[in-house]
């Protein structure tokens, strides 16, 4: 092994990279100034859709940015420069806005379609890192994403640069999202399918079982009926309600081996003697996160549902939202 692939070494390599990119994104803090702001209003004042644009390395992050536009209430795609003059310009309207971002500002795909972009007269946001290049004088707003040195220790691979570009677009997407009044809400509308959107959507109403489904006693009945329930159930569990229907305590498999491990008979004992007091509850009209979150900070594996005064209308259990994707 050579010395410059000791373990050593690398990890210094690697320090040096983050080292140099920390700093690349600290020295954007000054570039959050009035040009930032125009862009900030010409993308709230688009009645169409953010066109992002860009090729290579600074092509990813533009599509990064597209996406994070999308999904956080800006309607944005990409588009490569390279298929744009081929017949994909055709799918900027004069309600959009472009977003174009080139390190060197003189990219000649970029540069190619800028007049296609200038004659449908929409306006035309550059991100670079050279305020002086093609790419940045033609644009309506631009935004200084220069870096002071890539972290590529040859000064050739894009790294510093890419970074301030992605961190810069975080910012316009962050600022527009708050701008908007995105809500926790909108954004889970936006992720329906993964357990982001699961939990930002589902409510305990969604997931408790109820009717029939619930494991439900009066609290006078005896630990042998309880058991009984409870493995028709199959929840673990059983509630112990009284005559209307308001829960007075918990039965779970952890109450059971506690009595048993004190010889009550399970024929004669009733739940009110070995029950759990005052169990925790939950609402209906509370998210499955916020279940989620209470059995596992109280340690327990089942909830009733209550409404609002008390009376057993549900219950959930851990299996059920673990099912469900709210992890």
């Amino acid at each position: 092994m050579s010395n410059n692939a000791s373990d050593r070494n690398l990890k210094r390599l690697a320090l040096e990279v983050i080292t140099i990119e920390s700093a690349a994104i600290s020295a954007l803090t000054d570039r959050i100034d009035a040009p930032f702001i125009a862009a900030c209003r010409l993308m709230l004042a688009c009645q169409g859709r953010i066109v992002v644009a860009g090729i290579g390395k600074s092509g990813h992050i533009a599509g990064k940015i597209a996406a994070t536009l999308a999904s956080t209430g800006t309607p944005a795609f990409f588009v490569h420069p390279g298929e744009a003059s081929h017949g994909d310009v055709g799918m900027i309207t004069r309600s959009d806005v472009v977003l174009i971002l080139s390190n060197s500002g003189e990219t000649a795909e970029v540069i190619t379609i800028l007049p296609i972009i200038k004659r449908l007269g929409v306006p035309l946001i550059a991100m670079t890192g050279k305020p002086n290049s093609t790419l940045a004088q033609q644009a309506t707003v631009h935004i200084d994403v220069s870096v002071g040195q890539e972290a590529c220790p040859l000064g050739l691979a894009p790294t510093s640069s890419t970074t301030a570009a992605l961190v810069m677009g975080d910012a316009l997407a962050v600022s527009l999202l708050e701008a908007r009044g995105f809500t926790r809400d909108d954004f889970a509308l936006s992720h329906p399918g993964g357990s982001l959107g699961k939990r930002l959507l589902l409510k305990c109403q969604d997931l408790m079982h109820t009717g029939n489904e619930i494991p439900s006693l009066p609290e006078t009945a005896v630990i042998s009926e309880a058991l009984i329930e409870m493995t028709a159930k199959k929840l673990g569990m059983t509630a112990a309600v009284d005559a209307k229907q308001q829960v007075t305590g918990i039965f779970t498999d952890g109450d059971l081996r506690r009595m048993l491990e004190k010889h009550h008979d399970i024929h004669s004992t009733r739940m009110a003697e070995v029950m759990t007091h005052r169990p925790k509850t939950i609402t209906s009209n509370l998210l499955a996160a916020e279940a989620m979150h209470l059995m596992e900070s109280k340690k327990i594996n089942a909830l009733l549902v209550v409404d609002s005064n008390n009376r057993l209308i549900g219950a959930l259990n851990m299996h059920d939202l673990i099912k469900a994707g709210i992890i």
